[in-house]
């Protein structure tokens, strides 16, 4: 049986998908408060793995995002066990970083399953949820298509993220209120990029 081959355009994309990710589950053990606005500063990265999502379902369909959906797991999981390892190697006393190096990393555990599991679920409904609309309208209506399944994958990654995380860490209002904050700004962030969105899609495909 012949492998499937990839396009070099997709390997980029893929690998760029896998560093948002990552970065972003390293980016959401910061809070921030803006105003009276509370969300993470992983809301600055993580809208671009859904747009990256969107664009692989569009360009290359289901089955090569899914691929790219679960390379990203695995590399995240990689990332946090390499860090948890770090922790447990002793440091010289002239190092005074230990210690946030290792609050970060010592809430790896937790955050990996929160973010893991709702990275997977997220991810892959927006891939699907992409999909299903693709088939039912075409090539039409991407725009809507992309806010739909960006808003859908958005808010599981939310339900499932931020009780697993934060749950115990800080008051139940703010934390369903963090939710909700973040599952809105992340798809609003992707509804103002849409139009760079429709133009990167575009040349992918031309390219294809």
């Amino acid at each position: 049986m012949e492998k499937e081959k990839h396009p070099t355009s997709f390997v980029i994309a893929c690998t760029l998908f896998c560093v948002c990710l990552i970065t972003s589950n390293l980016l959401e053990i910061k809070v921030v408060e803006l105003g009276r606005i509370t969300v993470t500063a992983g809301m600055l990265v993580f809208p671009i793995s859904y747009i990256l999502n969107d664009c692989m379902v569009e360009v290359w369909g289901f089955r090569s995002a899914r691929l790219a959906i679960w390379t990203g797991f695995f590399m995240d999981f990689l990332v946090m066990a390499l860090g948890g390892l770090a922790v447990l190697l002793p440091s010289p006393d002239y190092w005074d970083g230990a210690g946030h190096f290792n609050y970060m990393f010592s809430i790896a555990p937790r955050m990996v399953v929160a973010s893991l599991a709702a990275f997977l679920a997220g991810s892959m409904l927006n891939a699907l949820v992409m999909d299903r609309m693709k088939k039912g309208s075409g090539d039409r209506h991407f725009p809507i298509r992309a806010t739909v399944s960006t808003l859908a994958g958005e808010s599981a990654d939310s339900l499932i993220f931020f009780p697993i995380a934060f749950a115990g860490i800080m008051p139940a209002d703010e934390l369903l209120r963090m939710m909700a904050v973040q599952a809105v700004l992340k798809t609003l962030l992707e509804v103002l990029l849409l139009p760079v969105t429709g133009k990167v899609v575009k040349r992918l495909k031309e390219a294809e």
